[in-house]
């Protein structure tokens, strides 16, 4: 189906002080898959691959790898003439409560109304593998928007929430459409009228305090534009998690959501110290912003994970800071897992930690290795002689080593005495750095890599990513528990060839770790093969879970993870967060359903 083209689909700039410099690029995003429309991945006649465009740094060349290392990880052969075809996207006829909408025509601009069939179908999911995105793509979607709101004031906010509350029409905010947890899946048995709430015309700095080091920032500003529009001040907020392109504060705030450099900066419930929410029992308005208070039970941590269960988030003031002056990367190769996760248990607890350290696994690594362009004879004998070296010298077997990748932020002397440390602490546990080559690439790969999901499912291969928290002495166990259940998961469904899964260590506390998964499998000749993504997608959560991890670490709970929720939060707590539900929102507007308001889906 030919994409409609809507003005109001593609993200707008930040104007007046905050308007960043033209772009190179067309930020168009892509209607349903992940990413902008002039980002692909493609395969050619001799199977290698490639990253359209030149948006990041893996784009423009091939890479003959990719392919043979799926196949060999999945036990499978790519028969590039049996790529799975889109079908044309199901949009029923719309819903119509026609006093609501005739309020709307009355009140609000009617320019800011869709009930276009791409508009509709574009907000009624997120980006998980198999319950959204592939259904859309190949399936239908079982609910999809009613009428889409492009929202730009808080006073239309306000006026909408009201009239909706009036008219008794069920809102769902809408940030930047990346969330996989199930948070914009739609309520199949809400019989009211459903609106999208699009947030993106919410997107400007209000006010910035240099002395105070705060910026008052609409909520629906998207991570690209913020930190385009901070760096033209000399300043960044930090927060920087994979989706930051695409996904807006509102969405960060509603989710509890953490970023790549949070050692450094904070996650994002460290980084906001005051929202605005627009309900339907008025505007909250959290106290006025300080560094710290003690001024009884506050409301503002509640706000934090409430994923579009209460409000509109219009705005938030957030702590900045300088831009750093130095930015380095380096890496670190590693014997094998277990001594990079001893490293990291070591560094948590010293005080020069750097903006982000990331492991990976030995499958990870070679992921990534995989999406290496050809390279010549000079490059080959090179490759040959750092394997070599690794090997003989180091003493490392390369199929079981691990790599971790750094990025140091600061002032050119802290950062140069970071590398120092971090040099010494490696060598503790017979690691030894490897560059800064290799750290700044596997650090920017994580922006691309997320192009590769739409394209393996093209050619039956389902992958997903999911995280969680970890304790320390819980790592390795739960590491062991998801690789057998997903062993087992291929067994029970008769799956082809064997399956993928691997981790990585994004994040450190001193006490525990945020740990994500990787996981992917072939399934050509599977009958249903989205709902076999789905049901292993929740036994590998329900393992981790089981075995002493958190339901989530920071992409949120949703619907897909609701069940786990129930299990394992206190009755008493559920309590609270219902008895809030009902002061906010007696009258459900804000029916989206989410987390422990998953068993309120009916109305």
């Amino acid at each position: 189906m030919p994409r409609a083209q809507h003005p109001r689909l593609g993200p707008s700039l930040p104007e007046s002080l905050e308007s960043p410099k033209p772009m190179t690029h067309d930020n168009t995003k892509a209607a349903h898959s992940w990413g902008f429309e002039d980002t692909q991945f493609i395969m050619h006649a001799d199977k290698s691959v490639q990253l359209t465009g030149d948006r990041y740094e893996i784009c423009g060349f091939r890479m003959p790898d990719f392919i043979p290392f799926v196949e060999d990880s999945l036990g499978v052969r790519i028969d590039p003439g049996q790529r799975k075809e889109t079908v044309e996207p199901a949009c029923p006829e719309p819903r119509r409560n026609q006093a609501f909408i005739d309020a709307l025509k009355r009140d609000l601009p009617e320019a800011k109304l869709s009930f276009e069939n791409e508009a509709r179908l574009i907000h009624s999911h997120g980006q998980a593998t198999g319950d959204e995105v592939y259904r859309v793509l190949y399936e239908r979607l079982p609910r999809v928007v009613d009428l889409v709101f492009f929202c730009s004031t808080e006073q239309e906010a306000e006026t909408l929430v009201r009239l909706a509350l009036q008219h008794d029409v069920c809102l769902i905010p809408y940030g930047g459409g990346t969330n996989v947890s199930g948070c914009l899946q739609l309520p199949e048995t809400e019989r009211r009228m459903i609106v999208s709430v699009d947030m993106r015309g919410l997107n400007r700095i209000e006010w910035v305090n240099r002395e105070n080091r705060q910026v008052c920032v609409q909520a629906g500003i998207t991570g690209l534009d913020l930190e385009r529009a901070l760096g033209e001040q000399g300043l960044t907020s930090g927060h920087e998690p994979d989706s930051v392109e695409f996904s807006t504060l509102g969405g960060w705030i509603s989710t509890n959501a953490s970023g790549m450099k949070k050692n450094r900066y904070g996650n994002i419930e460290d980084i906001v110290e005051s929202v605005t929410l627009v309900t339907p029992n008025g505007k909250l308005e959290t106290l006025s912003a300080f560094p710290r208070q003690s001024a009884g039970i506050q409301v503002r941590p509640m706000l934090f994970g409430s994923e579009g269960n209460f409000g509109l988030i219009t705005k938030a003031v957030i702590k900045v800071r300088p831009a750093p002056e130095q930015r380095s990367y380096q890496s670190v190769l590693f014997p094998s897992a277990e001594h990079g996760v001893a490293f990291l248990h070591e560094l948590s607890n010293s005080a020069f930690l750097p903006a982000s350290i990331r492991l990976v696994d030995n499958n990870q690594f070679r992921f990534g290795l995989a999406l290496k362009p050809a390279t010549g004879a000079a490059g080959r004998m090179k490759s040959a002689l750092q394997k070599t070296f690794i090997q003989r010298v180091k003493g490392i077997d390369v199929s079981q080593m691990a790599v971790a990748t750094i990025v140091m932020e600061g002032s050119l002397r802290e950062v140069e005495v970071q590398e120092t440390l971090l040099s010494e602490m490696a060598a503790r546990h017979r690691g030894f750095m490897a560059g800064a080559h290799n750290g700044k690439r596997g650090y920017n790969l994580t922006f691309a890599i997320a192009y590769i999901r739409d394209f393996l499912a093209k050619l039956h291969v389902l992958g997903e990513t999911f995280e969680t928290t970890l304790p320390w002495d819980k790592i390795h166990k739960v590491n062991a528990a998801v690789i057998a259940e997903t062993k087992k998961i291929h067994e029970d469904f008769g799956l082809p060839g064997k399956p993928f899964i691997s981790y990585r260590i994004t994040q450190l506390y001193p006490t525990g770790v945020c740990t994500y998964y990787t996981y992917g499998i072939f399934t050509h000749g599977i009958a249903n093969p989205g709902q076999v993504a789905v049901q292993a997608d929740h036994r590998l959560r329900a393992v981790v879970v089981e075995n002493g991890g958190a339901v989530s670490h920071h992409h949120g709970v949703g619907k897909f993870r609701h069940d786990l929720l129930v299990k394992v939060l206190p009755a008493h707590n559920a309590d609270l967060v219902m008895a809030m539900k009902e002061t906010l929102d007696p009258k459900n507007v804000f029916g989206a359903s989410n987390g422990v308001f998953f068993r309120e889906a009916t109305h």
